[in-house]
């Protein structure tokens, strides 16, 4: 392997853009190919946006000496899959959010990484900005935490988005519940005991609407998310006084709200900070910021999500 870690893309999607604008930044990681199922697509995305080879196959990617790891961003039902292919070729993996909603799959995909020798991790970039880091540190200034309130949401009226099909798994729960999950658990620091939650199902049988209710304890995390209004936020209310970042997923505007005071973050790319620390762990100078405990924890609660919603009743995870 050379000194900088060798990305292959295993798809084309629209993401890879936001990780391509970090190269005239970053020191530990270079993208060298990308792949397509068209081998033409391949071809004139590598020449646009110019990437040194290009492959007509996934397969062909994986199979590709060159490359040490690579990044999926395939529709979520193909995430283990493909996963594990990448495993079984020797290549470290970065996937996209939400890796599963099924607890078995992250296991098996960790304990595979793990007797390979690889690095696997869970693409919840907003987790490596240094605006999530200061509302962790301003989190005791609010005392004991009461009530988490997590949002976000947009309108998603395509007629030809895969977030929109059932059997690739869309739905507003994976596409962004899954952020809101992830800050819940951030902030109470630890795992729900139980979830309730209320699924409402549109086009294709997927969830459009979803809301949930998770239980810390002593602390009620309320979540929200959907395909048909504008709003997110994250919100830490203490027993003497709150927290709310405006921006928390993409971490674009820097700011966290202290009991209505205003901070500033210098902004950076998540995306810079989460393939630096992928590179760093593979190369032994650092620990992976997300491991086998957050995908697992994630894929839990999505999972109890999931079965309260269609069931209607509370369920138990302690």
């Amino acid at each position: 392997m050379s000194n900088r870690l060798r990305f292959g893309l295993l798809n084309t999607a629209h993401i890879n853009r936001l990780l391509l604008a970090t190269r005239d930044a970053a020191e530990g990681y270079e993208f060298v190919a990308v792949a397509s199922r068209d081998a033409e697509r391949a071809r004139t995305y590598a020449r646009e946006h110019e990437i040194e080879r290009a492959h007509g196959s996934y397969e062909a990617l994986l199979a590709d000496a060159d490359i040490d790891a690579v990044y999926i961003a395939l529709p979520n039902a193909l995430h283990h899959e493909w996963t594990m292919r990448a495993l079984h070729a020797g290549k470290h993996v970065l996937c996209e959010k939400p890796y599963s909603r099924r607890p078995h799959e992250v296991e098996e995909a960790f304990a595979t990484a793990e007797r390979a020798g690889l690095v696997l991790m869970e693409a919840f970039m907003w987790r490596h900005n240094p605006q999530t880091t200061r509302l962790l540190e301003l989190l005791p200034e609010i005392w004991e935490l009461v009530v988490i309130r997590a949002t976000f949401a947009y309108v998603n009226d395509s007629e030809d988005d895969i977030r929109l099909v059932a059997e690739l798994g869309g739905g507003a729960l994976l596409d962004l519940g899954c952020y809101c999950i992830s800050g819940s658990r951030l902030l109470a620091g630890r795992e729900p005991d139980r979830v309730y939650a209320e699924l409402v199902r549109g086009r294709d049988g997927i969830d459009e609407v979803v809301t949930a209710l998770l239980n810390f304890d002593n602390v009620t995390a309320e979540i929200a998310c959907n395909f048909r209004s504008e709003h997110e936020g994250l919100e830490a209310i203490g027993t003497r006084g709150s927290l709310f970042v405006p921006d928390p997923w993409h971490a674009r505007a820097g700011i966290v709200v202290l009991n209505g005071e205003e901070e500033r973050v210098e902004p950076v790319s998540s995306y810079l900070l989460e393939l630096e620390n992928l590179s760093a762990a593979v190369r032994g100078d650092a620990d992976p910021l997300l491991g086998r405990d957050d995908a697992l924890g994630q894929a839990r609660v999505l999972d109890a999500v999931f079965r309260s919603g269609d069931t209607r009743r509370v369920i138990e995870l302690s």
